[in-house]
């Protein structure tokens, strides 16, 4: 039987002040979600973020409000809710720069990613690609490798230091053994917007920004660095069947709440969640955005793959030499 705000206060009296946690439970959701987003509006975090609190609203009855916390690599918004009261009430849009690459990256950390979060659900994954603006006379990697070689110090735009972007334009040096310049920007989108103009030569950018960039030859996409092709772009080669055999570049996102939080209402999150994925209409939004959706997860299965992914990520980061102390 529902509970109700009449029933609670009608009782006997022997009701405990124990019992009103498991019964707050119960109520869930009784006010307003918070899904805070630790990236700027407007970016493939942010949009799906959005995806999110729509389905959840819809699942769930209850208002859900996307906040924009960015800063400091994703660590001020996801400090945020590892501090958050694990009530269900403050959820994180929680990528795998936050919980994966961070652990390493970072000397310190405000939060710990497998210990202060409680896993919900993994989503998507996350595809980048190697673009050019197109007044660089390149039409493949193999010619974009010889240029670069013939162009030291050849700059690239990022997302940030230690972003995946950042990351993955390390890993191409490492892989070609050019000589490039890092140029890091606060976001995909300005980035973007400066290879677009032709004052950054060349970036590794997530794809769903770059689609439409691309399909309007503003910036020339030479392939993508996951290891096998996406549907968004199924014509376009990879770069490890293009030239760099086992270049493998693929990022994620997932909700995570507080640790502590109800195995109920993460259930109860979950849930929802996995509608928005299993359901095929978005399956195909998403996977028109250049986003790769992952099939519905448990709340520990989540839980491994963040654990596998500490360890996957912490040798790319090494290789990689980048480190923020």
């Amino acid at each position: 039987m529902a509970l109700t705000r009449r029933g609670l206060l009608a009782g006997s009296g022997a009701l405990l002040l124990a019992d009103l946690p498991a019964l707050a439970v119960g109520l869930y959701p009784n006010h307003a979600i918070k899904l805070i987003v630790p990236y700027p509006a407007g970016g493939t975090t942010d949009l799906l973020g959005r995806l999110v609190a729509d389905q959840l609203k819809d699942g769930l009855g209850a208002s859900v409000i996307v906040e924009n916390k960015p800063g400091v690599g994703t660590t001020l918004g996801a400090e945020l809710v590892a501090r958050s009261d694990p009530d269900g009430y403050t959820l994180l849009m929680a990528t795998s720069t936050t919980l994966a690459v961070n652990k390493t990256l970072y000397k310190e950390l405000p939060y710990d990613p497998v210990k202060d979060f409680a896993p919900i659900a993994l989503i998507v994954g996350v595809p980048f690609v190697l673009i050019v603006n197109p007044a660089i006379p390149v039409k493949s990697l193999t010619e974009f490798i010889a240029y670069a070689r013939s162009k030291p110090g050849l700059a690239y735009a990022s997302a940030g230091n230690g972003s995946p972007q950042h990351l993955g334009a390390e890993m191409l040096k490492a892989a070609s053994g050019i000589d490039i310049r890092h140029v890091p920007y606060r976001g995909s989108l300005p980035a973007l917007l400066d290879v677009v103009a032709g004052h950054i030569p060349f970036m590794m950018v997530d794809l769903r920004p770059a689609l439409q960039q691309i399909r309007e030859g503003k910036v020339r996409a030479l392939g993508v660095t996951t290891a096998k092709r996406i549907a968004a772009v199924p014509d376009l080669p990879t770069l490890a069947e293009s030239g760099l055999p086992g270049f493998d570049l693929l990022a994620w996102q997932g909700v995570v709440g507080p640790a502590g939080t109800p195995r109920s209402i993460v259930d109860q999150l979950a849930g929802e969640i996995g509608r928005l994925t299993a359901d095929p209409a978005a399956r195909a939004r998403l996977t028109s955005f250049g986003l790769e959706p992952f099939p519905a997860s448990t709340p520990d299965g989540f839980a491994a793959y963040i654990k596998a992914e500490v360890d996957r990520w912490a040798v790319i980061v090494q290789k990689s030499g980048v480190r923020i102390r």
